[in-house]
């Protein structure tokens, strides 16, 4: 997951309206959306931005963090894009369209070419999966685990042509899941799913050096890449698309911080930055007025409870889970701790992703009342009296200090007991603890969405046996409920399904929610247009200078 991936700044990362009415409808056809219009740029004007040196070479199966991600999304088009609001559109798909959730097939629109001139076909995308998902090429594909919902894959074997991928004509492939799964195509428009040109076969290590691309815009020679310092990025004259740029380019400006890039913000230096520093937080609205940056974005922060911590399995660790809940005073620490910064939880997900809701039944355990907290505290002390210090780990070289310091005083306040903060050095030896079973403690995590949909917070952190589940957490009713939702081909339904999955999680906490995390920002008067996505990113096509 490019902006999934576990992060020590973020709370443990480990990663809509599903609007597939735009890929998939209930009927089995598919709704070409946004028009296909070539257009010109209207502004010769150079955009410039913040990022980071790319930790990886820019081949879409390859990139997996923000740095390379916002180049990589710049110069590539999938088979859709999501809008600001995290909503799939078609880019070089026609249609998707699938009768069962399982099997979908794929039309491209004709015409659209890489910006070395050759066709975008359906080998181009099934080409590109086959490579990132080998085990062959694990080690530069580190996004080949999004291919496994294909029947084929294999974490074990490598397998050069997944049998779930079949090219049907140079415009159309068709797609065949293990299972059926209702929110797939909303996963399509996913770094890790766009194609390759056949030139990136002949030399994949030449090809992420210099990449060719088929999206708005394009990387017009190798030397545009000054390796820590900048990558200028071009318009790409042939695109064709829904995200046809408003302005002249991309200038990606690496900076070593985050203050370096607020200071040029502030000089006119730079136009947009996705990111204000620590010592900004408290003044950056004051400084920037309406060109401040502070909303909701698709991460969740919780802690994890194992259920193998004594006193914390039953009815007793059921108990003593509300009543940490609900011990915590959400509010005061984001607005003491985060500066407003944070939105206090409201559920297991996201409220930039289609389908979440505030009012989901159980959903009260989130609210703060210290009273009713300690009345729970002492029914589970009455099944079995607690003994110990209650502690929550968290890694010291990532910031956590402050927060976890802030909840735990609020639930020594409100329960009377002994707590603290059980720091490690590093995001390392915290992930080695916790990915071992070793960790003897609550610990924070969280997740960071790796595409739009309520399925990626729940599937893959709290299915019994999923790779990001770190608590072991494990419900019958819930795996039940995701597979039913899974299989839904309605997304409005799916959707309803997969909220009576989150009445399961409030019931049992195996995470107790804490905030959803905002993306914070900024602009120049220099610009106008500056719209920031559901994944935190500004939408750069839009951006045009004043």
């Amino acid at each position: 997951m490019k902006l999934g991936t576990f992060g020590k700044g973020l709370a443990l990362v480990a990663t809509a309206s599903l609007v597939l009415a735009a890929c998939s409808s209930k009927s089995g056809t598919t709704n070409p959306t946004t028009a296909a219009t070539s257009s010109a740029s209207t502004s010769t004007a150079i955009i410039s931005t913040n990022g980071s040196e790319p930790a990886n070479p820019l081949i879409p199966s390859a990139t997996n963090e923000t740095g390379g991600g916002k180049i990589v999304d710049s110069i590539f088009s999938g088979l859709v894009y999501y809008d600001a609001k995290g909503a799939p559109q078609n880019e070089v798909a026609d249609s998707i369209t699938t009768t069962d959730s399982q099997t979908f097939t794929v039309k491209l629109k004709s015409g659209w070419t890489f910006t070395d001139g050759t066709p975008v076909q359906a080998h181009n995308f099934v080409d590109a999966w086959n490579w990132a998902a080998d085990l062959a090429n694990a080690k530069i594909s580190l996004n080949s685990y999004f291919f496994e919902p294909i029947e084929g894959f294999s974490w074990d074997n490598s397998v050069p042509k997944m049998s779930g991928l079949t090219v049907v004509d140079d415009l159309t492939f068709t797609i065949k899941l293990v299972q059926p799964q209702a929110d797939f195509p909303l996963s399509l428009g996913y770094t890790a799913f766009y194609p390759l040109p056949d030139s990136f076969f002949t030399d994949p290590a030449a090809f992420g050096k210099a990449p060719v691309g088929d999206g708005p815009y394009m990387l017009k020679s190798a030397a545009d890449w000054q390796h820590d310092v900048q990558i200028d990025l071009a318009v790409n004259p042939s695109y064709k698309g829904g995200r046809v740029p408003q302005n002249g380019g991309l200038k990606i400006v690496f900076y070593a911080t985050q203050d370096a890039a607020y200071a040029d913000l502030r000089q006119g230096n730079v136009d947009v930055i996705d990111g204000i520093p620590s010592s900004a937080i408290a003044t950056f609205k004051t400084d920037l007025g309406d060109r401040a940056v502070n909303q909701p974005a698709a991460i969740f922060q919780s802690f994890t409870i194992p259920e193998r911590l004594a006193h914390f399995s039953g009815a007793e660790g059921n108990l003593r889970r509300q009543a940490l809940s609900m011990a915590i005073d959400r509010k005061q620490i984001t607005d003491v701790v985060f500066q407003g910064t944070r939105t206090p939880a409201s559920d297991f997900t996201s409220p930039v992703i289609s389908g979440w809701s505030d009012k989901i039944p159980g959903s009260e355990v989130l609210k703060y009342d210290p009273t009713k907290a300690k009345a729970l505290w002492a029914q589970a002390d009455a099944i079995s009296p607690w003994t110990g210090t209650f502690k929550i780990g968290y890694n010291a070289d990532g910031g956590h200090q402050a927060w976890v310091d802030a909840v735990i005083n609020s639930i020594k306040n409100a329960l009377g007991i002994d707590a603290e903060g059980s720091p490690y050095p590093t995001f390392g030896e915290f992930r080695t603890d916790i990915t071992s079973g070793t960790i003897q403690t609550a610990f924070r995590t969280g997740w960071q969405a790796d595409y739009p949909s309520l399925f990626n917070f729940l599937g893959p952190l709290y299915g019994t046996g999923a790779g990001s589940n770190d608590g072991k957490y494990s419900s019958a009713e819930f795996d039940a409920l995701l597979k039913q939702g899974s299989a839904e081909s309605d997304p409005v339904k799916a959707n309803v399904i997969f909220q009576k999955a989150q009445e399961v999680l409030f019931k049992d906490l195996p995470a107790i929610p804490l905030w959803y995390s905002n993306v914070t920002g900024g602009y120049a008067d220099t610009v106008s247009n500056v719209v920031f996505g559901w994944n935190s990113v500004p939408l750069y096509y839009q951006i045009t200078k004043k």
